[in-house]
């Protein structure tokens, strides 16, 4: 399950959180967002280990230019309290995996 993060939240849910935090940074008339909000449940279902968050750039724009969000979906996966890897638009499960770096290439 997905959780919504605002510009008051995001620090104490995505910043200071001690696991590793997938954030997609989405908006409702996005098409693809809405195509890959699935396979980002999924990846929410089969991996406890992480949390992943949803923002919603029209709502919270200060948070998309934060973090240089020029395309959605974008998806960034945070460690530490830092951003780790990112990928960019709608992706299959596995190459969406690949590309935030939770699986071997």
């Amino acid at each position: 399950m997905t959780t919504t993060v605002t510009t008051s939240t995001f620090d104490s849910e995505v910043l200071a959180s001690e696991q590793p935090v997938i954030v997609d940074f989405w908006a409702e008339w996005c098409g693809p967002c809405r195509a890959v909000a699935p396979v980002l449940d999924r990846i929410a279902e089969e991996r406890t280990e992480l949390k992943v968050v949803k923002v919603n750039i029209d709502e919270e724009p200060d948070l998309a230019r934060r973090y240089g969000v020029m395309s959605i979906p974008t998806i960034i996966l945070f460690e530490g309290g830092q951003p780790a890897a990112a990928a960019v638009g709608a992706q299959p499960k596995q190459m969406l995996e690949r590309n935030l770096g939770l699986v071997a290439a």
